[in-house]
């Protein structure tokens, strides 16, 4: 990933590399997620969790491995699950991927840190500034596994959120990114 330093001089994500299409070696995997915002089903339970309780029930939980396991079975293998660290709510996925992770026996990595704060997705006008948005907002953080990795993310908005932080991942090494939601807004 290309950069160059802004007026803040901080290195800025170069904007250019993404413009058009994605590479084949930055592409993520297909995705999966649990259920629809605001739907019958998991949804009202999702909901609870995210905007009462600052954490998500153990059926989430279950359900998810259930999913991802039994149901999904991404391919290769992910060995290792890492999340998309939120801005507005600090803990909720990070646990969320954490007691994924304990279910699936797989190691929990914190391996994207927020670079800086910016405004929601939903803010957006378009498909070019949510890219945008989330390129300035996600960085890798550490030194992480190669292997194939579940990237975790509560609620997905626009997509470009996953998309890039999968992005992010792939260029630092990982073999493959399988993305994963408790809940998607998008039709």
């Amino acid at each position: 990933l290309g950069s160059h330093h802004g007026d803040d001089g901080i290195d800025q994500p170069d904007l250019t590399v993404y413009r058009g299409w994605i590479g084949d070696h930055q592409r993520l995997e297909p995705g999966r997620a649990l259920c629809r915002w605001g739907r019958a089903g998991w949804g009202p339970l999702v909901e609870q969790g995210y905007l009462r309780h600052d954490r998500f029930d153990d059926r989430l939980i279950l359900a998810s491995v259930e999913l991802i396991r039994d149901q999904w079975q991404p391919e290769p293998a992910p060995t290792w699950v890492t999340w998309v660290p939120s801005q507005r709510r600090a803990t909720l996925v990070a646990d969320l991927a954490h007691r994924i992770a304990e279910r699936l026996d797989l190691p929990a990595v914190d391996a994207v840190a927020i670079r800086a704060a910016t405004p929601s997705q939903r803010g957006m006008h378009n498909s070019v500034q949510q890219a945008a948005n989330a390129l300035a907002a996600y960085a890798v953080s550490a030194t992480m596994p190669s292997g194939p990795v579940l990237l975790v993310d509560a609620l997905v908005h626009s997509q470009w959120t996953l998309t890039v932080v999968g992005m992010l991942l792939r260029d630092a090494g990982a073999a493959a990114v399988h993305p994963f939601a408790l809940a998607t807004s998008a039709q």
